[in-house]
């Protein structure tokens, strides 16, 4: 079975926590880092190169929207926020998802 490398990227800590904890039971997921905000995030990404990153849209110093325009290759999105008014622009940059 492929599993997808994947990183976790959001500014609170117990919402990384509960995402980590729910992908935990789809063995396909592997977790190889997370990170806390978009400029760490970026060095994650050019680092371990993932297959799939969960991206938290309301960060301070740079949005999740911010963070990817910034990198040249991009592992697939899914965006994870509490706000619902993002979902279209998730979908126009090319979006695997986007999970409230």
């Amino acid at each position: 079975m492929k599993k997808f490398k994947t990183i976790i990227i959001d500014d609170e800590r117990l919402a990384r926590l509960e995402l980590r904890s729910l992908l935990s039971k789809h063995e396909e997921i592997e977790i190889i880092a997370e990170a806390e905000n978009g400029e760490e995030g970026i060095a994650k990404i050019k680092e371990l190169q993932p297959d799939l990153i969960f991206l938290d849209i309301s960060m301070p110093g740079m949005t999740g929207f911010e963070m990817i325009k910034q990198l040249e290759i991009l592992p697939h999105v899914i965006f994870v926020t509490a706000y619902d008014e993002f979902a279209l622009k998730a979908f126009e940059v090319n979006a695997m998802d986007y999970i409230l």
